[in-house]
């Protein structure tokens, strides 16, 4: 007989956190390093996240005993099975003795035994003082799986008996293998703490709620641990090392933004932090944004969150930081809310996170109709826990998992696929399989194409979302050298930018087209952004636009690529407007120009690009000019008092300067001796100090006089005659590109020309 347990609600009793049977506090990890005759505890590792744990329930048939020959579909479905089967009869269950295959060191037989099983092997007496209470009284009952050569586990040894008293039916909640705070009692328990409910009053609560003791799924004991953990999650020691850098920052900095949850010198609440530079990056690029949880599972010892974008060469941005020390769904909608008053109140398109259902529920309040995404790289990694099976049985089975979601380029094809996909491998009855593809429209990427992710394409579709802080903040960073690591990552990433920016203006592409609208596109994107576009651009020289139908303003073609028929995108066009849709969407999800609307617009002789097929974000000059003033950011009106502000500030002119100072070997030669000035000037400024310059009060203003007029009016004669010589360059650019205009429009009359002359010789 087969027990499937993929459509058993049941609780998978190797994820749960309660200590050791003998000692709460205690609880042994299940690592085995030894290929032979290990005895462990379980583990009970804490998992924070609500979806892997699962209520336990009745089997299909609750009078199902175990017998020697039954067969289960993984080593997990017999633990589950096993455990389930205990809780009944009324005993503890544990995992002991496994055996590795020697081909390819995979488990091929367990042993899973009564919890009172052999006898506690005897220590040092001087390593405890607490007696201990004896638990294992070398009771023999167990059950033995053997992985078969079809795939399946089956019973190979099965002892039934005990040697002891077994525990009653209104009793057996109390066992270990048996006990479980869930998601959401987690949640009510953090909700309740916050407001000063203590253990007794909280147990009280949950009982009431479950509708008995019986039904909570732990003790008071395991209740009073679980709270204990969580008002241990605090900063630590290195919590005031964290405020004290906070309130230094503010000083430096009054376009610095924190905020406390709780009391501020003992928090137990969160903390969310963001520097004036995020803030103003933020009326750039905040179209949309990602909540990044990664470091907040038990792997990592800081629970950091950071919120990122991205900016115009397509590189991480840093948005602001928060420590989550409490996470029940409060704490969440208060850390969004804080967030979004930092960043004036302006919500995003689009935000990209984990599918933890506390998160989902905090954005749906804090961010009502922004779109919601799953990280996709968090949705694979989990597949891999949940389809283990499939995985290790169907070496096929993850490459064609992952081409259904990654190359469907239609919600029908999508849907086909996936309906395929459960039919060959047997999984229409999977559960998690079944919930993720209700969720689809948060998490498949044809599903999400009309919605901006700021993504180079939708086959990127966000590999890993705790880009910003990779290879800066890993599982042994602390609170103590946190701040260290998240400067030097901010640094780095800033000299990144500005070496893309430098990039971008003096390493100009290399056209492969005569078309003007390269040239203009090259004259306007970033160096990556360009690239892309190019990319698109070249591919439409194999792609063939045909019209299908040509009723009222708009005209539908049909676009495909020469020898690829089957793969058609549509394209309706106004030729009024000059506003082109395509089926692919791709300018929607990524701000980029699709090849298919670019084939198009080759056919109707759009020579370059609209404006509004042009997304500032992209662009060299996407921080040019303030998409949210001082006034709504809150930060301090006069910017030369933040020096985030003053440095971006200078940043921006420089690279104006150095674009126009090399546009010709004149310019370049003023630009030089002006900047010389300058640096002298500067040099002296720093020297003298305050001498240097005096504040005189005229009409109840105040003006600044240079004691070197002199300098001042020579660089203002040397800015206008740049100032000219830039205008005439201009000027010529102009003619240039009215020529070349006029030049691809006659190359493409007589393109058309020498193909109709082929189709008349052909006819």
């Amino acid at each position: 007989m087969i027990i499937n347990m993929d459509h058993l609600n049941v609780i998978p009793f190797d994820n749960i956190n309660m200590g050791s049977e003998d000692d709460p506090n205690t609880a042994l990890h299940l690592q085995h390093h030894q290929p032979h005759n290990l005895d462990f505890d379980f583990d009970y590792p804490n998992n924070n996240n609500d979806d892997d744990l699962l209520e336990p329930t009745s089997l299909s048939d609750p009078n199902l005993d175990p017998y020697e020959g039954m067969e289960f579909d993984s080593e997990q479905s017999a633990r589950i099975f096993y455990n389930s089967y205990a809780r009944r009869v009324g005993f503890s269950t544990r995992v002991s003795v496994y055996q590795r295959s020697r081909r390819d060191g995979s488990i091929i037989c367990r042993q899973i035994v009564c919890s009172r099983e052999g006898f506690r092997r005897e220590g040092n007496e001087n390593r405890s003082k607490r007696q201990r209470t004896v638990t294992r009284v070398g009771c023999k009952a167990q059950m033995t799986v053997k992985k078969q050569s079809s795939g399946k586990w089956a019973v190979t040894k099965l002892v039934e008996d005990h040697n002891h008293e077994l525990v009653p039916p209104d009793k057996v909640h109390s066992l270990r293998s048996h006990r479980h705070v869930s998601g959401s009692a987690r949640s009510l328990i953090d909700t309740l703490q916050a407001a000063g409910m203590g253990p007794s009053g909280v147990m009280s609560v949950l009982i009431r709620e479950s509708g008995g003791i019986n039904n909570v799924g732990f003790t008071k004991v395991d209740c009073q641990n679980y709270m204990s953990t969580s008002r241990q999650r605090t900063l630590g020691p290195g919590g005031q090392a964290v405020f004290d850098y906070l309130k230094q920052m503010q000083a430096e900095d009054p376009g610095f933004f924190y905020a406390v949850q709780g009391d501020f010198e003992n928090s137990t609440g969160n903390v969310f932090w963001a520097d004036a530079n995020a803030r103003m990056n933020y009326s750039f690029f905040g179209d949309t944004i990602t909540f990044d949880t990664t470091y907040r599972t038990n792997r990592y010892r800081v629970p950091f969150a950071p919120f990122t974008g991205w900016n115009h060469h397509g590189q991480p941005l840093l948005f602001g930081c928060a420590l989550l020390l409490n996470e029940s769904e409060s704490s969440f909608v208060w850390l969004f809310q804080t967030w979004l008053a930092a960043m004036s109140g302006h919500r995003p398109i689009s935000i990209t996170t984990d599918q933890d259902r506390i998160i989902r529920a905090a954005v749906s309040q804090a961010f009502p109709g922004t779109r919601l995404r799953f990280c996709k790289w968090n949705v694979f990694r989990e597949a891999q826990e949940k389809l283990s099976h499939e995985y290790h049985s169907h070496p096929t089975f993850e490459p064609e998992f992952h081409r259904c979601i990654n190359m469907a380029e239609s919600i029908d094809e999508f849907e086909s696929c996936w309906e395929s996909l459960l039919q060959r491998f047997d999984l229409s009855d999977n559960e998690w399989l079944q919930s993720m593809y209700n969720a689809r429209q948060q998490w498949v990427p044809v599903y999400l194409q009309d919605t901006f992710f700021g993504e180079m394409s939708i086959l990127q579709g966000s590999d890993s979302i705790n880009s910003y802080f990779d290879g800066y903040i890993n599982a042994s960073t602390n609170i103590h050298n946190l701040i260290k690591q998240y400067e030097k990552a901010m640094a780095i990433r800033h000299e990144k930018e500005v070496k893309a920016d430098y990039d971008t203006l003096n390493s100009p592409p290399v056209l492969k087209t005569p078309s003007p609208m390269e040239k203009q596109a090259a004259n306007l994107y970033t160096r990556r952004i360009f690239m892309k576009f190019q990319e698109e651009l070249v591919e439409t020289l194999a792609y063939l636009a045909t019209v299908v139908d040509d009723i009222g303003s708009a005209i539908t073609y049909r676009v495909a690529k020469f020898g690829e028929d089957h793969k058609v995108h549509h394209v309706r066009f106004n030729a009024f407007e000059k506003r082109a849709s395509c089926s692919c969407q791709m300018f929607e999800f990524s701000g980029i120009i699709c090849r298919h609307i670019l084939a198009v617009f080759r056919v109707k002789n759009v020579l370059t690009l609209p404006s509004n097929y042009i997304l500032k974000r992209w662009t060299r000059n996407a921080k040019s000019g303030v998409v949210l003033d001082e006034h709504t950011l809150g930060l301090p009106c006069n910017t030369q008092e933040s020096l985030a502000a003053r440095s971006e500030n200078l940043r921006l002119e420089a690279i104006k300067y150095v674009e126009e100072g090399a546009e010709s070997e004149h310019i370049y030669n003023v630009a030089m001796d002006a900047l010389h000035e300058a640096i002298r000037k500067v040099a002296a400024a720093k020297r003298c100090g305050s001498a240097l310059v005096q504040t005189t009060v005229v009409n109840g203003s105040q003006q600044l006089q240079s004691c070197s007029l002199d300098e001042d009016e020579k660089i203002q004669e040397l800015t206008a005659e740049l100032e000219q010589a830039s205008q005439r360059c201009e000027a010529y650019r102009t003619k240039l590109l009215c020529v070349m205009k006029d030049m691809e429009e006659w190359k493409l009359r007589i393109s058309v020309k020498v193909q109709n002359v082929r189709l008349k010789m052909k006819d």
